[in-house]
């Protein structure tokens, strides 16, 4: 009995977890572009190509990211209801909490009167009139964009939605295959790993990006304008920050009995991340790998935070409202609610047909109010001087409104383990910044790898089956 008795093999030694060296420097990178802006303005601006650069760097690796997890979340659940149900709830809810944002906004715009008594020069209104983009699609054109030309120009065009499409049928079709789709399944699952470690590779170029990005927005807007408009960022940042710890905070409770503070000090290293870049997109890869981390299924993250990403832009929402009145009333022809009402009913619609569009706060302010009332495309031209550092609070509130709208639908579904989320969140099972996966965790399910095996006739090798 001793000879056939087995010892368990010793566990591996826990590998130190260097990243957080990384986060330190992207903060000392930012402090370093604040000073580096306001000492040398006009060199600072040259450093633009850094931030830009490390940008399209994520951007590279979202397409990937986005095909691999709704292919794996969708082609292992054995029911397509599901998968709808999700869709379903995701986008009601994006509906609701877009018109709660623009009801924020509209008091809070209303009750602070930001623009009142500025002057407007035939160089601002210039400015304004720059900014209409032609880019951004009425409803119709927005909704056949979707459709990829090819199979392939999805992953190249930088459409998320064309991406999510690509991936939603992929996922469908292997789906209907049952067994003989879970080597293609177990296929995706190790190009999963291999796009996450790419990816963790580039953000050690974090530090770089967050230094060109920032210097460049200061130097080019500098303190002047930041002065002139510091009621409308003031009243904009406060109202995003009631939003997130108010609105949204009360929601999480109520539905998932979660602390928003504690869901967001999970999510500080992407937080920051948005902070030095200005751009939400930077964390789409990592809130994805994060919330399946946290307990969240895989259909659920793979088909809400996409989406959620076109559709559920709370900050931008909020941004619109305000900087609508704001432009009313400096132009000396405030609105009536019953005008504000419409105008932005309309830009609601608006900025779905905008979604990829770059810098698509200002471009779709510019385009709804030039379809909508031309009269106020002037006055656009009063806030592009702030409006970089606007957006990035349109971005960390645009990317906390879908981190806690994925936790919500995932609760909603009954597809979130309420266990782990306490484990994760209590700091029990940290995330694993080195591969941003949990290696031991597989989206094949156990009983369609055990029938692979038997087809392939393989009788080993069924790490992936142990879900």
């Amino acid at each position: 009995m001793a000879s056939t008795a087995r010892t368990a093999p010793a566990a591996p030694a826990a590998k130190r977890d260097r990243t957080h060296y990384l986060y330190i420097a992207v903060i000392v990178a930012v402090a370093l572009g604040i000073a580096v802006g306001l000492a040398a303005p006009d060199a600072a601006v040259q450093l633009k190509p850094l931030g830009t650069g490390f940008v399209n760097l994520i951007k590279m690796m979202i397409s990937p990211i986005i095909f691999c997890t709704i292919v794996l979340g969708i082609g292992s659940v054995r029911k397509a209801a599901k998968v709808g149900a999700v869709g379903g709830i995701a986008l009601g809810y994006f509906l609701v909490m877009s018109l709660v944002a623009l009801t924020i906004g509209l008091v809070v715009g209303n009750v602070l009167h930001p623009g009142e008594g500025l002057h407007l020069t035939n160089a601002i209104k210039q400015a304004g009139h720059a900014q209409v983009s032609s880019d951004a699609l009425p409803p119709v054109d927005f909704a056949l964009s979707i459709i990829p030309t090819t199979f392939v120009s999805a992953f190249t065009g930088g459409q998320v939605l064309q991406t999510l499409l690509v991936a939603l049928l992929a996922g469908f079709a292997l789906q209907a295959m049952g067994p003989v789709g879970t080597p293609v399944l177990r296929g995706i699952e190790h190009i999963q790993r291999l796009v996450f470690r790419i990816l963790a590779m580039v953000m050690w170029a974090a530090p770089i990006g967050a230094f060109g990005a920032i210097a460049a927005v200061v130097g080019s807007s500098g303190l002047a304008a930041l002065k002139s408009l510091a009621v409308l960022m003031l009243g904009f940042y406060i109202t995003c920050v009631l939003f997130v710890f108010v609105v949204l905070g009360a929601v999480l409770r109520i539905v998932s009995g979660l602390n928003i503070f504690s869901l967001l000090k999970y999510l500080a290293r992407e937080f920051l991340l948005i902070l030095s870049t200005s751009s939400s997109e930077s964390a789409l890869p990592r809130l994805i790998a994060k919330m399946e981390h946290l307990g969240v299924s895989k259909p659920v993250v793979g088909i809400t935070v996409p989406t959620g990403y076109s559709f559920n832009l709370d900050g931008t929402m909020i941004y619109m409202t305000m900087a609508s009145l704001y432009i009313a009333d400096a132009l000396g022809t405030p609105m009536s609610v019953g005008e504000q009402i419409p105008l932005l009913l309309f830009l609601l619609v608006a900025s779905k047909g905008a979604a990829g569009v770059s810098g698509a706060g200002l471009a779709t302010l510019a385009g709804g109010l030039q379809s909508h009332k031309p009269a106020l495309v002037d006055g656009v031209g009063l806030i592009v001087g702030i409006d970089r550092f606007m957006s990035e609070a349109r971005a960390l509130t645009n990317f906390a409104g879908n981190a806690v709208a994925t936790v919500l639908i995932g609760t909603w579904t009954k597809e979130i383990d309420k266990e782990r989320v306490r484990q994760v969140l209590a700091g029990q099972l940290p995330f694993d910044e080195t591969t941003l996966l949990d290696e031991g965790r597989s989206a094949v399910p156990a009983d369609d790898a055990a029938d692979d095996a038997e087809v392939a006739g393989q009788g080993g090798d069924k790490e992936l089956a142990k879900a």
